[in-house]
């Protein structure tokens, strides 16, 4: 399944009027396509974790917006087997942002563009994998030496905000940002590699001590007290940032599954990664 830019085209409409809305949508994406200073797609699963899913809702609104605005074409899609050198080769930029792919072929397809100069932004989840889990780490280039970070460890409970840091103000997805801001509610990893000692990762934003006790709990180990904790980082070896936003704070605890936070809508988050999309896609404005 595929969603063009102007959103999700599934609904109740007759027949006929589902047809006309379609149509109306695919011209308005292909002519925003034909504008664009640059192309983006997007890969997601959208089935596990209600955050996740409240994420991506929110991410496939919001992307189409700003690219009406910052010249930039976008579409995403749950279809994983459209991870391959021939449909990527037609996009500057690629996105994940819920998942990673699982598929060998897939893998390596996405590996094969990054290497020849292809750009990527990930989101949350995406960077996560765990030994044992349902997400084992067993892409040992994805995780190791692209995203640099290795295995989940642990992270922080419930959603938070939290104080971020920006520590290296001259790179161009930090243009515009003051030197912390509040970010909205998150979900935070820590991870099993020190992003500090590799010299291929240059840590961009990292959570402040400002916003320590982080977390609620239950749970002692859900809160954290003090500790380094990169989460916005680049690996200089490639044209790609990690953002470790991407999970809203849900009801679950009475079972309404209602959200109770969203990641955009923060002036300063949509900031950057409105400036990290900008970069990566190399757009004038960044002078690229």
């Amino acid at each position: 399944m595929t969603d063009l830019a102007c959103g999700n085209v599934r609904s109740k409409l007759p027949a006929l009027g589902f047809l006309s809305l379609l149509l109306f949508c695919c011209g308005n994406w292909a002519l925003q396509s034909a504008n664009a200073q640059f192309k983006v797609i997007a890969f997601y699963t959208g089935k596990e974790d209600q955050a996740h899913i409240s994420f991506v809702r929110e991410a496939n609104q919001w992307f189409p917006r700003m690219g009406q605005q910052s010249g930039f074409s976008y579409i995403s899609t749950t279809n994983w087997d459209e991870l391959k050198l021939e449909v990527l080769s037609r996009y500057q930029v690629v996105l994940f942002l819920d998942t990673r792919p699982e598929n060998p072929a897939q893998r390596a397809a996405f590996r094969k563009y990054m290497e020849q100069g292809g750009a990527w932004m990930g989101f949350h989840y995406a960077g996560f994998a765990l030994t044992p889990s349902a997400v084992p780490q067993n892409w040992d280039w994805y995780h190791n030496e692209f995203l640099g970070a290795g295995e989940y460890l642990s992270n922080t409970w419930r959603p938070t905000s939290a104080v971020l840091r920006v520590e290296a103000p001259g790179q161009p997805a930090m243009v515009r940002l003051p030197e912390t801001f509040k970010s909205t509610p998150n979900e935070w990893y820590r991870w099993k590699n020190n992003l500090r000692t590799n010299s291929d990762i240059q840590v961009l934003i990292s959570i402040d001590p400002a916003s320590f006790p982080l977390g609620t709990g239950p749970k002692p180990h859900e809160i954290w007290h003090s500790g380094d904790y990169p989460v916005v980082w680049t690996n200089k070896k490639y044209r790609m940032l990690y953002l470790n936003m991407g999970h809203n704070d849900i009801d679950y605890e009475h079972h309404t599954n209602k959200d109770l936070s969203f990641t955009f809508g923060n002036e300063q988050e949509d900031q950057l990664i409105l400036n990290g999309l900008l970069w990566l896609g190399k757009a004038k404005a960044f002078g690229i």
